[in-house]
């Protein structure tokens, strides 16, 4: 292989895992900054929630889109679009003076982030065409994005501790100047347009569908179950959803291929993608808001806390790499999902005064159990499709796994605050306090936890107030874990029958040109 093609390929795996590093370090990296944003922005507990879940919406809503767009102009082009887009949104979340701006800066990071992905993993199928070769760059494609994850509470403790919450965002402006100029020297343009036209209707549709279904989950709490606003969301998002559907599967060009999922093993990865990102994304989230608002811990000792979950995935993520190759998929995505779900199930041991030694290790187990699912997942998804489907293929099962965590803190956003809510009711009660300042403490930590412990009440010892809420806050945790534990380990059993075994080598080489003719046919046929 000539040295110029080897030294192309090799700054491109580079250029593309330091672009999606960037992207997937922002999804978890701001949690760390969620109690200094709400004191300093006056946030509540729903605003936390779009803070983390607007960028993450918007990544869900539009990957789809993003991919075709890299299909039919060039994957080059959008990536660079979608890197420029992304840090721009950057600069408005530092410069946000109001919760209402910083989510809407979040959107633009999300639209910036659904244009770039894609492309990265499409990318990489193009610029490695040695089977062989392309599982060990999509490997370390999906270790990058694995850590990114795991290490965001590390990087963003110690930041918003020494530069202020506004510093997690300044980061990502010479990530992406660095990225578009090795994008511009190093990465090769390359496009399937393929008589692909933009769906249109599928992406309103499905945009308006996502965003009202998760609006209905995280407000719930705030004006009702029952309420016109909440049940008119759930109506819209039904409704729109369903026409997403009919549309894509009688559109001429749609925005999903429907048909990708009648292979077990596409539809079987991308319902392990969906439910590990929707554990995942909720107890991150969470975990977070414990360790600070709970334990008084400052950003960056969290962040260091969580440092056993961060080892744990670098170091199932180098491996389960090579074990892919050797084994194939099926195995390391069970074992992954009973590690991480028993990790979760674990850990409803914690309470308000539980001390570190005694549940780091469960975050280890965690860790090693996500990072041995994450780049056996990808490969089981790329490995079904031809490479002329990259795009749509690396965009659907980003989607999914986006999906999952918009609905994780959602979902469980709104489990975590009903409970925090009906506990701290109950236990209101032995202060003998006036029902109006009950209630007022109720209604407050609805909002925001710290808010509620800081009442001044006369005549009520507030160590043991702030104590009686650190538990019910507690208990909440506990149904989001619980939850998500549960699903994880229902998703083992679904891995194990849905993956089939595929060894990367000569058997997906095999099975690409298969695939690939097949869509040939059926163009030449259209």
């Amino acid at each position: 292989m000539p040295i110029d093609l080897q030294k192309t390929k090799r700054v491109t795996l580079g250029t593309m895992c330091f672009a999606l590093f960037m992207v997937m370090l922002d999804s978890t990296v701001v949690n760390l900054a969620l109690p200094t944003i709400q004191r300093e922005l006056n946030a509540s507990m729903s605003e936390l929630q779009w803070i983390v879940d607007a960028f993450v919406l918007a990544l869900a809503s539009l990957l789809l889109t993003g991919g075709t767009l890299g299909d039919m102009f060039g994957r080059r082009k959008a990536f660079m679009t979608g890197v420029a887009l992304f840090t721009g949104g950057s600069v408005m979340c530092a410069l946000a003076p109001s919760t209402g701006v910083l989510i809407a800066a979040r959107l633009l990071q999300g639209v910036g982030g659904a244009v770039m992905l894609p492309s990265t993993l499409s990318i990489l199928t193009n610029t490695f065409p040695d089977a062989r070769e392309r599982a060990r760059a999509i490997g370390l494609w999906a270790g990058i994005s694995g850590l990114a994850m795991a290490i965001g509470p590390l990087i963003g403790g110690t930041m918003v501790d020494s530069l202020g919450w506004q510093s997690i965002f300044w980061i990502n402006v010479p990530i992406g100047a660095i990225a578009l100029f090795l994008a511009v020297r190093f990465v090769p343009e390359s496009s399937d347009r393929a008589g692909r036209t933009l769906d249109l209707p599928g992406q309103i549709t499905v945009v308006l569908g996502l965003a009202a279904l998760t609006y209905a989950f995280i407000e719930a709490n705030t004006y009702g179950w029952t309420s016109a606003r909440i049940l008119t969301c759930f109506i819209v998002a039904g409704v729109s959803l369903a026409l997403f559907l009919v549309i894509e599967v009688r559109g001429s060009s749609p925005l999903l291929q429907l048909k990708f999922f009648r292979n077990w093993t596409f539809s079987g990865a991308n319902i392990v993608g969906v439910i590990v990102s929707f554990g995942f994304f909720g107890v991150i989230f969470f975990l977070s808001l414990f360790l600070q608002n709970v334990q008084g811990y400052s950003p960056t000792q969290a962040g260091v806390l969580q440092l056993p979950a961060t080892l744990g995935v670098m170091t199932a993520a180098i491996v389960s790499g090579r074990i892919v190759g050797r084994v194939g998929a099926r195995l390391p995505i069970t074992i992954g999902l009973l590690m991480t779900g028993s990790a979760l199930l674990l850990l409803t041991g914690i309470e308000p005064t539980t001390g570190y030694a005694s549940f780091w290790y469960w975050l280890l187990l965690m860790g090693l159990g996500i990072g041995l699912i994450m780049s056996p997942m990808t490969t089981a998804v790329m490995g079904t499709v031809p490479a002329a489907r990259a795009g749509m293929a690396s965009a659907t099962s980003n989607t999914m796994r986006q999906v999952g965590g918009v609905f994780g803190i959602a979902v469980l956003g709104n489990l975590v605050t009903h409970r925090f809510t009906t506990d701290l009711s109950a236990s209101l009660a032995k202060f003998r306090l006036p029902p109006a300042v009950t209630q007022k403490i109720v209604a407050m930590a609805g909002q925001g936890r710290e808010s509620a412990s800081g009442q001044k009440i006369p005549g009520v010892d507030a160590a043991a107030l702030g104590h009686t809420i650190n538990v019910a806050f507690t208990s909440g945790i506990h149904v989001a874990l619980w939850a998500s534990g549960i699903l994880l380990l229902v998703g083992a059993p679904i891995a194990f029958l849905t993956v089939r075994y595929t060894a990367p080598h000569h058997v997906e080489a095999r099975q690409r040109e298969a695939a690939a003719l097949e869509v040939a046919v059926e163009e030449s046929g259209a």
